[in-house]
């Protein structure tokens, strides 16, 4: 019956607030470092935040957050998703958790990609939510198509977050997420430029061994909201690799504030549409 009245009532999406997508055009540009960097800057603005890794052949946001594999509950309305505090305030859902091997390489074909994705979006308990972030697999294929639909059927999509390093290789792939967001009437919430120089622990020099600024360049041709850069950062680096909330451990790094100003214009954002 609870089943029922939840279907009835919108689905296991009812009770979230806002839906916001972290695409990117390629790999290695830092996306699911930054999706969980600002789930855990809106835990510490008093948000209650999920995650939904929707990477099936990236699984990493488990390992990021420290929660190693643990078994997966159904209750009455699908899908219990996974609370990495006690307050339950940050909740995530991930394909890792799924896999019986770590090291397992998800060989599947589209139609049981989307099957799967399908159900990751509608078979999650989440509760009431403040925010969910969904962390996508880059480029435009059918996965992407898989989230977006079945979102939609379910509840307004918020918009997404595109993110690129500063070099014209990675904005070039990203210029064709943007198409892709424009075609399927997605909203862009903004670019954030990654990697944007790495900081010496040491002296504090800034090196921009990516070059630099190409994330605002491609916000200005696109007509598009450019939300900042985040540097590389060792101590960011260390603390993602040991799952430790990098936000309470260095707050006071250049890098936090990078963060959390993105987290708070996003917030903005959505909540003034």
């Amino acid at each position: 019956v609870e089943r029922w009245v939840t279907m009835l009532q919108g689905g296991n999406l009812a009770q979230v607030q806002h839906v916001v997508l972290i695409l990117s055009g390629k790999g290695g540009v830092g996306k699911s470092t930054l999706t969980t960097e600002l789930a855990l800057a809106l835990r510490h603005a008093g948000k209650k935040v999920g995650i939904l890794d929707v990477d099936l052949c990236g699984p990493s946001i488990p390992r990021m957050l420290s929660v190693g594999k643990p078994e997966v509950h159904q209750c009455d309305s699908g899908w219990v998703p996974v609370y990495t505090d006690a307050q339950k305030s940050l909740a995530l859902m991930s394909i890792g958790f799924l896999l019986e091997d770590p090291d397992e390489a998800v060989v599947w074909r589209g139609p049981k990609k989307t099957a799967l994705i399908g159900q990751f979006v509608s078979d999650v308990a989440w509760g009431e939510l403040d925010v969910l972030l969904v962390d996508t697999p880059p480029g435009t294929s059918d996965e992407h198509l898989a989230v977006l639909e079945n979102l939609k059927k379910q509840h307004k999509v918020d918009g997404a977050i595109l993110i690129t390093t500063p070099q014209a290789v990675s904005t070039g792939d990203v210029r064709r997420e943007i198409t892709f967001c424009k075609k399927t009437g997605l909203r862009i919430l903004g670019i954030v430029e990654n990697m944007s120089g790495f900081v010496c622990p040491h002296c504090s020099e800034c090196s921009n061994i990516f070059s630099k600024g190409g994330g605002e360049e491609l916000a200005k041709l696109t007509g598009s909201v450019y939300l900042g850069s985040v540097p590389l950062d060792p101590l960011l680096t260390t603390s993602i690799e040991e799952g430790k909330d990098f936000i309470q451990t260095f707050p006071d790094s250049a890098t936090f504030s990078a963060i959390n100003s993105i987290a708070q214009t996003l917030l903005t954002s959505i909540q003034n549409p």
